[in-house]
C-alpha cells in the first residue's frame, strides 16, 4: 500500500530505520544566476522521492531528463544532417563507423556515472548526503583520470581502427580524423558524466537540463559554422562535427562543476578506496556491456561494408532516427534510477519495483508511437539526413524494418537504469550481452540468405529479445537483495 505525502515541515520514518536528521540543505542557486533557484540534493527531496505518489514523482524527475537527453538528440541529428548534406555519403558513412567505437568511449565513462549513481542515491535515501557528495567527489575525480587514459590509448590506435573495418579509403579517411578529434576532447566529456551523475543521485534532474540548453544552443550555431565554414573560420567538415559535439560536453561540464562546488553536491577529499571500489564494481559491468556492444557492432558493421557506401550510411541514419526514442528511455531511465536508488537506501523495494513498472508504462506510449510514425513515413525522415537517392532507399528499408523493435527498446533501457540504481548490473550485462554476440553469426547467415535486409532484421529481433530480457529479471526480483557498501 502506497504510503501517504508527508508534510514538509514534520517528515516521519518511511523505513525499518527512520531517516536521520541531515544538516543544512545545499544553497540553491541565486535568483539572477538566470537558472531556477533549487535545493534538491539535500535532505528534503531524499524524503519526496521516497513518499510522494510514483506518477507524480516519476513525471517530475523524469521530464527534466527527458527533455535533456532529446536536447543531445536534437543536436547529434542536427550534427548528421549537416555531415549528410554538406561533406556527402562519404562523411555520413565515416560518423555512421566512428561512433560504435565513441560509444565504446562513453561505455567506459558511463561505468563511473552508473557506480556513483547507484552508491549516491543510496546515501541519499539513507539520509546520509555528505556522504553522497564525497562519493561523487571521488568518481569525479576517477572520471578524469579515465578520460585522460582513453585519450592517450585510444588517439593513436584510430588510423588500425578503420583499417580493421575494411571501409573505403575515402570512409576510413574522414572516419579518423571524425574518431580522433573526438578523442582528444575525451577529458571534458567524462567530466560531464560524472558531474551529470552527482546530480540526478539526488533527485535534481532540471539543473543537468539547464546546463545542456545552454550548451546545445551555442554549438547548435558551431556545428555548422565549423563544418561549412564562414568568413574567417575555414570548413573543417567532419572534424568541425567532433570539435561541436565536444564543446556541447565541455560547456556543460564547466558550468556544472561551478555549481555543483557552490551548492555542496560534489566535496572532494583524500579519495576513500572502499567508495571507489563499489562504484567500479556496480558500474563496470555497465561498462562492459558498452564495449562488448561496440565491439560486436564493429563486427556486424562490417557485414555492411560489401553493400557499399549507401548501406553503412543507411545505418547510420537509421540509428540517428531510433536515438530520439532511445533518449526518452536513457532520461526514463537516469530518473528511475535515482528513485529506485533512494528507496532501495530507504527500505523501500516494493517501491522501488513500481517505480520500474511505471516508468516502463510512460515510456512505452513514446514506443507504439515511434513505431507507427517509421512504420508510415521513413522515406521522410530518411530524406532529412541525405540527399542522395540510394541512401534514402536503403534508409527507408532499415527504418521500415526496425520500427518493430521500437516497442521493445524503451523497456530494455529504462529497465537497465533501474537494476543499475540497484546496484545490481551483472545480470542485465549477461543478458544484454549474450543478445548481442549472437548478432555476429545472425547476421552473417542472414546476409547470406536475404542480403542487407537480413542484417536488418538481425537487429531488429535481437532488440526486442534483450527488451524481454530486461523485463524477466526486473520481474525475479533477485535484484532487491543488492547490497551497497
Amino acid at each position: 500500500m502506497r504510503s501517504p505525502t508527508k508534510s514538509r515541515r514534520s517528515p516521519e520514518p518511511l523505513a525499518p530505520e527512520p531517516v536521520r536528521e541531515a544538516g543544512p540543505a545545499s544553497l540553491p542557486l541565486e535568483p539572477h544566476d538566470g537558472l531556477t533557484p533549487v535545493a534538491i540534493t539535500s535532505e528534503w527531496e531524499a524524503i519526496h522521492l521516497v513518499s510522494d505518489p510514483l506518477p507524480r514523482t516519476i513525471a517530475r524527475v523524469a521530464l527534466p531528463a527527458v527533455a535533456s537527453s532529446l536536447l543531445m538528440t536534437l543536436f547529434f541529428s542536427v550534427d548528421t544532417y549537416w555531415i549528410g548534406t554538406r561533406v556527402g555519403a562519404s562523411g555520413l558513412a565515416a560518423a555512421s563507423i566512428a561512433v560504435f567505437w565513441i560509444w565504446l568511449i562513453v561505455s567506459v565513462a558511463e561505468m563511473v556515472n552508473v557506480g556513483v549513481t547507484a552508491v549516491a542515491s543510496r546515501r541519499h535515501g539513507e539520509g546520509r548526503p555528505d556522504a553522497a557528495a564525497r562519493a561523487a567527489g571521488d568518481a569525479l575525480l576517477l572520471s578524469l583520470v579515465l578520460g585522460v587514459l582513453c585519450a592517450a590509448i585510444g588517439f593513436p590506435l584510430v588510423s588500425r581502427i578503420f583499417a580493421l573495418m575494411h571501409a573505403p579509403p575515402d570512409v576510413a579517411t574522414l572516419g579518423a580524423r571524425y574518431l580522433g578529434t573526438y578523442l582528444l576532447g575525451a577529458p571534458l566529456i567524462f567530466g560531464f558524466f560524472a558531474v551529470d551523475a552527482a546530480f540526478r543521485a539526488g533527485g535534481d534532474t532540471r539543473t543537468p537540463f539547464v546546463l545542456l540548453l545552454s550548451s546545445v544552443a551555442v554549438t547548435l550555431v558551431l556545428d555548422p559554422l565549423l563544418i561549412v565554414g564562414w568568413g574567417p573560420v575555414p570548413p573543417l567538415g567532419v572534424a568541425g562535427a567532433a570539435i561541436a559535439t565536444i564543446c556541447t560536453r565541455a560547456v556543460a561540464f564547466v558550468l556544472g562543476l561551478a555549481i555543483i562546488g557552490r551548492r555542496g553536491v560534489v566535496r572532494f577529499g583524500r579519495p576513500d578506496l572502499r567508495t571507489l571500489a563499489s562504484v567500479v564494481r556496480i558500474g563496470l559491468p555497465t561498462a562492459v556491456t558498452g564495449v562488448v556492444f561496440s565491439l560486436i557492432y564493429g563486427v556486424v558493421t562490417r557485414t555492411a561494408t560489401p553493400f557499399g557506401t549507401p548501406a553503412l550510411a543507411a545505418l547510420g541514419i537509421g540509428h540517428r532516427v531510433e536515438s530520439w526514442l532511445y533518449m526518452v528511455g536513457v532520461g526514463f531511465g537516469a530518473a528511475t534510477a535515482a528513485i529506485v536508488g533512494q528507496n532501495m537506501g530507504a527500505g523501500r523495494t516494493d517501491r522501488a519495483e513500481r517505480a520500474g513498472w511505471i516508468s516502463v508504462a510512460f515510456c512505452s506510449v513514446f514506443g507504439v508511437l515511434a513505431c507507427v510514425v517509421e512504420l508510415m513515413v521513413p522515406e521522410r525522415f530518411a530524406a532529412v539526413f541525405s540527399h542522395d537517392p540510394a541512401v534514402i532507399a536503403e534508409g527507408t528499408r532499415y527504418l521500415r524494418i526496425a520500427a518493430l523493435s521500437q516497442v521493445g527498446i524503451c523497456a530494455e533501457i529504462v529497465l537497465e537504469g533501474a537494476l543499475g540504481g540497484a546496484g545490481a548490473t551483472l545480470p542485465p550485462m549477461l543478458t544484454s550481452t549474450v543478445i548481442t554476440a549472437s548478432r555476429i553469426p545472425l547476421a552473417i547467415w542472414a546476409t547470406a540468405r536475404w542480403g542487407i535486409e537480413g542484417l536488418w532484421w538481425t537487429i531488429c529481433i535481437t532488440a526486442l529479445l534483450r527488451a524481454v530480457g530486461m523485463l524477466a529479471i526486473w520481474r525475479a526480483g533477485r535484484w532487491k537483495r543488492s547490497l551497497i557498501a
